[in-house]
């Protein structure tokens, strides 16, 4: 019996020693690069937890970020209702997304170069093992990561739209307004921009793109699609609905900059995961966008504060905040093309240029966009979109365009032209303020003379904090 176990286990060890060796031996072979069917099933984990973690960074830009900042800019009496409006149209937009809007938004329209079609509705044919290929056209990503990442966009755009008529719009009529808008301007807005496909994830070039990815135009994230889109948006809104009683004779000033400067705070760390994250991946380009976001908002809050002192002899908070945000508006659509250094030069750029349209060309025209959403999100979105093509040209350390004839796609830039790129930029802003600006009319227009858009005077003065929800911000 001794013997026998002695010999068995010689006999293990060295069949497991002739294991190892064969085991060694395949490991030293060379290693056969994985084939597109294979590649199809593999995804990169280190770039699926980025996607998920700027995925909630987006959605603290709206639930507390947006929230606290537009709340702290209204009065007392209406400080809960606006953080109602957010967080519900967060809410409401996020089922909308999963019932139509991936589908309207990400899904090929064949001919038709508007909008995707319904064959992904409710989510159908997505789930825990289905991928998707980014830009760089060699890593995958589960496609709920890009779901939720594109639907937290969503939540944000309408979210936008309330700070132009706030205190004085009816809860039930902006919800039905938000629904509609994100289904007739929103999703086909997001096709027409980000949407292209080839015939597999791995085609060379894109055989079907939006109408906007076709003509050329370039949005990192989201400076038409979002800014530009809400932004025009929240102006008609504002003519349609009208100036809140007592404006401009009465003072209505904010009631908390304090939440106000919370809010801008958290809206700039959030804009970390909406601009970077737009990469879809994290690499190179990603450093870039996450450095250009930083250093353009820095720019924007100093040179906003630099013409306040200049106009009235002091800088305000209430500025300074208003600033950074410009900033990050007129970065987004260039996040990730230009270069750090031009990148500072957009951010001194836009906030002049935005202090304009908010301390001047309102009053000279008399609407009351109550917290400034056109004069920020729309002119700023203007002045990055078409600044897009300025800071992307490789001459000026820029990124230049996508080349879909190489594989894995990468950035040309051999053929890159400031004036071609610039007349294809303001296209693009001309067709999204007019495309937004009117189906906008028209549904606040419909929605004005049916369910109705404004409260009663009765119920605006004692604030929609008690009139619309039955509660109160604060119980002295």
């Amino acid at each position: 019996m001794m013997n026998r176990k002695i010999f068995g286990g010689a006999g293990a060890t060295l069949a497991s020693l002739a294991f190892s060796t064969a085991a060694w031996a395949q490991a030293a072979a060379p290693i056969k690069a994985p084939d597109a069917a294979q590649m199809a099933g593999m995804v990169n984990k280190g770039d699926t937890a980025w996607m998920l973690i700027c995925s909630a960074l987006v959605l603290m830009m709206s639930i507390p970020g947006l929230a606290l900042f537009y709340g702290g800019l209204v009065r007392a009496k209406n400080m809960l209702s606006l953080c109602m409006q957010v967080f519900m149209i967060v809410s409401v937009a996020g089922l909308l997304w999963c019932c139509v809007g991936y589908s309207m938004a990400f899904t090929s329209g064949g001919e038709n170069h508007f909008f995707g079609g319904l064959s992904k509705a409710f989510l159908k044919g997505v789930d825990g093992t289905t991928v998707g290929a980014t830009f760089s056209n060699n890593v995958y990503l589960p496609e709920f990561s890009f779901v939720v990442f594109q639907m937290t966009f969503a939540m944000i755009t309408p979210a936008l739209i309330v700070g132009a008529f706030a205190e004085r719009v009816k809860f039930s009529g902006l919800m039905i307004f938000v629904v509609l808008w994100s289904i007739l301007v929103y999703y086909p807005m997001a096709h027409m921009v980000w949407y292209w496909a080839g015939p597999d994830f791995l085609a060379d070039a894109p055989t079907d793109s939006g109408l906007l990815w076709g003509w050329g135009a370039l949005d990192f994230a989201g400076g038409t699609v979002v800014h530009i889109n809400a932004g025009i948006a929240g102006l008609v809104g504002c003519l349609f609905i009208g100036k809140r009683a007592g404006y401009p004779k009465e003072p209505m000033p904010p009631h908390s900059l304090v939440m106000t400067m919370i809010g801008a705070s958290l809206l700039w760390v959030g804009w970390f995961g909406f601009n970077a994250g737009s990469n879809l991946e994290a690499n190179g380009v990603t450093a870039v966008a996450f450095i250009n976001t930083m250093v353009a908002t820095c720019a924007a809050a100093v040179s906003w504060s630099l013409v306040e002192h200049f106009h009235h002899g002091k800088a305000s908070m209430l500025g300074a905040a208003t600033g950074a945000v410009a900033g990050l508006v007129a970065i987004t659509p260039a996040a990730g093309y230009g270069a750090p250094m031009t990148s500072i030069v957009l951010g001194f750029v836009v906030s002049p240029i935005c202090y304009i349209f908010v301390a001047k060309v309102k009053n000279m025209l008399g609407y009351d966009d109550s917290l400034d959403v056109f004069g920020v999100h729309c002119i700023g979105g203007i002045v990055g979109a078409i600044a897009t093509g300025i800071v992307a040209s490789p001459a000026l350390g820029g990124q230049g365009v996508f080349d879909y004839t190489k594989f894995p796609a990468a950035f040309d830039a051999s053929t890159y032209s400031i004036s071609s790129q610039v007349i294809i930029q303001i296209k693009a802003v001309v067709f999204t303020l007019l495309y937004s600006g009117v189906i906008s009319a028209v549904l606040y227009f419909v929605i004005g003379k049916t369910i109705g858009l404004r409260p009663s005077i009765e119920d605006e003065n004692q604030g929609l904090d008690i009139s619309s929800h039955g509660e109160r911000a604060y119980n002295m």
